[in-house]
């Protein structure tokens, strides 16, 4: 068996034609993530032409998802394994910026002081959002797991994530942080959790203090508005990109809540390289990473490859109809139609569009099984 990919590139290199990889005819055991983490990072072909098999098709499964959508489970293990291929031909995306080095050594510390953690994820890929190190960091400390942007993904793909989560034994919120939904939820639970906090004081002669509770995730996950929809008011610095906050910061809500916001904490060296691009499309990690019309190319292939989003969105979008079978055309098509050949921003488009749920409510994980 062998799978065709095309349309992924390296800026200025030329395409290298009737280059073909063998692969075997049985699935390897081992999971893309495992496979991306061991993968090198040596600079591969700017072109990969595998022939044969079955590829992303424009012409396959044009139905637009609904809300109560799930997608099969063949759809997902095929497009991990085809993500993984598709990124080995890009440049790696890495991004660790300076504020991120100095504040994780006192986030770190500060994690001590808790007496609960928040840890928010985007719940569109609440796998490629979750640090390596982070339960290493936490040990035994009591954690809250929120998966943010609930309104981005279909009510399948939550009720899923949160069967997922409870049979690993965590405490699962739900919410959007630009609304406020789930943000009382998780107020009242972070005060649960931690109740036995004064009960071990009082038990010493000691007086009550107010629990505290430090927030922590990825960049851009919503930790900062969750906060500021929390506390009814604008406490802490938030927008919709990555490295906005920069720094620790204490709030006080109430008398019996501290929260601690801090700046997104991602890995020096991302090893899974599919998790990589899954940040570039969510807008999860710093634009200078990676190269705009690379991701957006590949995001069209991945929601070609889903069959319940397919074609159809793309298409009601932007009135173009997707007759190819790479991303790298759409966006070229999609440059002339609207740009004037502007490829950059015909990617920053798609990408935006897909950020602000313009294609539907997708998910780009789905638990492991």
């Amino acid at each position: 068996m062998a799978i065709q990919l095309s349309g992924l590139w390296l800026p200025n290199s030329p395409a290298i034609p009737g280059l073909f990889l063998q692969f075997p005819t049985t699935k390897p055991k081992s999971s893309p993530t495992a496979l991306a983490a061991a993968a090198s990072f040596s600079s591969p072909p700017s072109t990969i032409q595998i022939v044969g098999g079955k590829v992303p098709s424009w012409h396959e499964n044009g139905n637009a998802n609904s809300k109560d959508g799930c997608h099969g489970e063949s759809d997902w293990v095929e497009l991990d394994a085809d993500l993984y291929h598709w990124t080995k031909a890009l440049r790696p995306v890495q991004w660790y910026p300076g504020h991120i080095a100095k504040t994780e050594k006192q986030l770190k510390e500060q994690l001590k002081l808790m007496d609960v953690v928040i840890e928010v994820r985007d719940a569109r890929i609440p796998l490629s959002t979750s640090h390596p190190q982070m339960d290493s960091w936490l040990g035994n400390r009591k954690r809250i797991l929120v998966l943010n942007r609930e309104d981005m993904i279909s009510t399948a793909d939550r009720n899923a994530w949160a069967t997922y989560f409870s049979r690993q034994g965590m405490k699962v919120v739900f919410s959007n942080g630009q609304l406020g939904l789930g943000t009382m939820k998780l107020g009242r639970l972070a005060k649960a959790l931690s109740a036995d906090v004064n009960v071990r004081r009082r038990a010493k002669g000691l007086l009550p203090r107010a629990v505290r509770a430090g927030i922590v995730g990825y960049p851009n996950v919503g930790k900062s508005s969750l906060i500021n929809r929390l506390l009814k008011r604008r406490m802490c610095p938030a927008a919709p990109r990555p490295g906005v906050t920069r720094e620790l910061k204490w709030v006080r809500f109430g008398n019996d809540l501290e929260l601690l916001d801090s700046p997104g904490m991602i890995p020096m060296r991302i090893g899974d390289q599919s998790a990589a691009i899954k940040l570039a499309i969510c807008d999860d990690i710093g634009e200078r990473s990676y190269d705009v019309a690379d991701v957006a190319a590949i995001l069209v292939q991945m929601l070609a490859r889903l069959s319940s989003v397919g074609t159809k969105p793309l298409y009601n979008r932007y009135k173009i109809d997707v007759d190819g079978q790479c991303g790298k055309t759409f966006v070229q098509k999609l440059a002339l139609h609207l740009f004037s050949g502007d490829t950059h921003q015909a990617a920053f488009r798609i990408l935006s569009d897909f950020r602000k749920g313009k294609f539907g409510w997708i998910a780009l994980e789905r638990p492991p099984s």
